[in-house]
């Protein structure tokens, strides 16, 4: 789905030169970070259709692209479609996997076409490039690749593509390293496909869960390879781990990456949070990093590095299946996963001295959501909430808020991602205790996690 930075809404702006119609975000970047293909939402503020899901809006890349389409690239190409088979029919699969992409938020909206709008044939390479660029396999968009990249002259080697398969949702990241020792970031994309749909139960991956979700890997790949990432790393948490039948997933990871699927353990889970979370901060020490997941919680506790680690089988889908039965749920569900949370926490005591940081950071969807609702953001902003401070009484009064909503209000809050409305109350109830256990007044909310820790480490292995 991209990612849309409250920075980003002036610099598109005064990309196109114009404001956007609609609603959009950010599916790839340049280096420097600004945007370079944006993802528009099909339709506009009067509901009608915008048929253009993806945009390219850098000037630099517009303008090398322009210079084909003056040189009459699209009547030579469309020459080739009606003369080369193979070039058509992959023409044709392109128009029909955009017009697929686009479904998944048109919400009843009748918008007909493939790429720019069109059914079939070509009609514009800025189009079909971005498309390639957002991860669709066009054969039009890739040849334009070929003969306009670079489009930086600053653009360096050395990039890698991570990405995690959570629970409850799949993440990607493309970046390289910075100067600094940050990353220098080309995409960051999140999508709630929900792989562990049951497993708590059957510890089988359901097949439609398997096919979204794969779905998803498949385009995150091709992305990663359009950005010119050198490595494609996918990682494996708290699902994952638990299924039995995870050989198909296996092999698909392979086919996509040519690189195996990496199934991480709940420790190695937690470290990487905690790398991810703490980079570049300077707050006092020791720190306790909190990523509440759909399947697991993990805890790390550490100064510069992890000093003890755990990962506990309570995340917001897995506890939502197991207790939750009513919606809204009823203060008995509600009551059956705090006390849950409250048991698996004492024994997380044991390893983890909880109650011994100075600083509580919390990552990942749980809390960067409950954040959000608590500051009543107007939509999703991470440069809003990242590294800010979520006081006890504003997680306590959010948790409160979103176990008395039923999903369908939830689903409403201008913050919440789409299929998280089910399992954030749970989740919710997790974060909350969890502080109430730790003694924190106030928690650090952090937009880097557990995915930034993954690029990080593929970088130092690269």
């Amino acid at each position: 789905m991209g990612e849309l930075r409250g920075s980003d809404l002036s610099v598109v702006a005064l990309q196109l030169g114009r404001e956007p119609t609609t609603p959009f975000s950010v599916v790839a970047r340049c280096p420097g970070h600004h945007p370079l293909v944006i993802r528009n939402r099909p339709f506009d503020a009067d509901r009608r259709p915008f048929p253009t899901l993806f945009w390219l809006t850098c000037p630099d890349a517009v303008r090398a692209v322009s210079r084909l389409e003056a040189g009459g690239w699209i009547a030579r190409l469309r020459e080739r479609a009606a003369s080369d088979p193979a070039f058509a029919a992959a023409l044709e699969r392109a128009h029909a996997e955009y017009a697929r992409e686009r479904e998944r938020d048109a919400a009843g909206i009748d918008i007909e076409g493939g790429v720019a709008g069109t059914r079939r044939g070509i009609k514009c390479l800025h189009a079909h490039y971005a498309n390639h660029l957002a991860g669709g396999s066009d054969p039009v968009g890739s040849w334009v690749a070929e003969r306009v990249e670079p489009i930086h002259a600053d653009e360096r080697p050395g990039r890698v593509a991570a990405i995690d398969l959570g629970t409850n949702s799949i993440r990607l990241v493309v970046a390289s390293a910075a100067p600094d020792g940050s990353l220098e970031e080309f995409a960051r994309d999140m999508v709630i496909t929900r792989i562990g749909v049951g497993v708590d139960a059957t510890r089988r991956i359901d097949p439609a869960a398997l096919e979204r979700t794969v779905d998803v890997l498949d385009r995150y790949s091709r992305r990663a390879r359009a950005l010119h990432a050198e490595r494609i790393s996918v990682s494996g948490t708290s699902a994952v781990r638990d299924a039995a039948n995870r050989a198909e997933l296996e092999r698909h990871v392979e086919a996509a990456t040519h690189e195996p699927l990496r199934v991480l353990d709940g420790e190695h889970e937690a470290r990487l949070s905690f790398d991810g979370a703490t980079r570049g901060l300077d707050l006092p020490r020791p720190y306790l990093v909190v990523d509440v997941g759909g399947g697991s919680t993990e805890l790390a506790f550490g100064n510069q590095s992890v000093r003890a680690a755990t990962s506990l089988p309570i995340g917001s889908v897995r506890l939502t299946e197991r207790f939750v039965r009513h919606d809204p749920p009823r203060q008995d569900e509600v009551d059956a996963v705090r006390h849950e949370v409250r048991d698996r926490l004492e024994e997380a005591a044991r390893l983890v001295p909880i109650r011994g940081a100075s600083t509580v950071i919390a990552v990942a969807g749980t809390a960067t959501t409950m954040q959000g609702t608590a500051l009543v953001l107007e939509r999703w902003d991470p440069e809003a909430t990242h590294r800010t401070w979520l006081s006890r009484t504003d997680a306590n009064r959010v948790q409160t808020q979103l176990a008395r909503m039923t999903t369908g209000v939830r689903a409403a809050i201008p913050v919440m991602p789409p299929g998280r409305e089910d399992v954030i109350a749970a989740g919710a109830v997790i974060l909350t205790e969890i502080m109430s256990f730790a003694g924190a007044d106030r928690v650090l909310v952090s937009e880097t996690d557990i995915l930034d820790g993954l690029a990080l480490e593929a970088l130092r292995t690269r």
